[in-house]
Order: structure tokens, then C-alpha cells, then sequence
């Protein structure tokens, strides 16, 4: 399969997720804050048993 013929594949399943408002509900701040405070625990983390070096 080819870039070409998988395009207007891609855009057909693309387009159907618009249709259904894919969870409409979650806040992407939210979502975003969160991953923001998982990251920094897993750098505070890192930092705490790296401390030789």
C-alpha cells in the first residue's frame, strides 16, 4: 500500500472521529497538567537516586 492509496483511507477514518465528538468531555488542560506533574515526579525521581553524579 502506497502513500498515495492510503490517503484517502486515512482521511475517511479521520473524518468519522469528528461525527461522534470523540470525548468531548475530558479537559485538555487537565490532561495536559497532568502529564506535566507525572514527568516532573519521574525527573525528581531520577535526580533522587542519580545522586553520584
Amino acid at each position: 500500500m502506497t502513500l498515495l492509496s492510503s490517503a484517502p483511507v486515512l482521511s475517511l477514518i479521520a473524518s468519522e472521529g469528528e461525527e461522534h465528538g470523540a470525548y468531548a468531555s475530558l479537559n485538555p488542560w487537565l490532561i495536559g497538567g497532568i502529564g506535566l506533574f507525572i514527568l516532573l515526579l519521574l525527573l525528581w525521581g531520577t535526580t533522587r537516586f542519580n545522586r553520584d553524579r
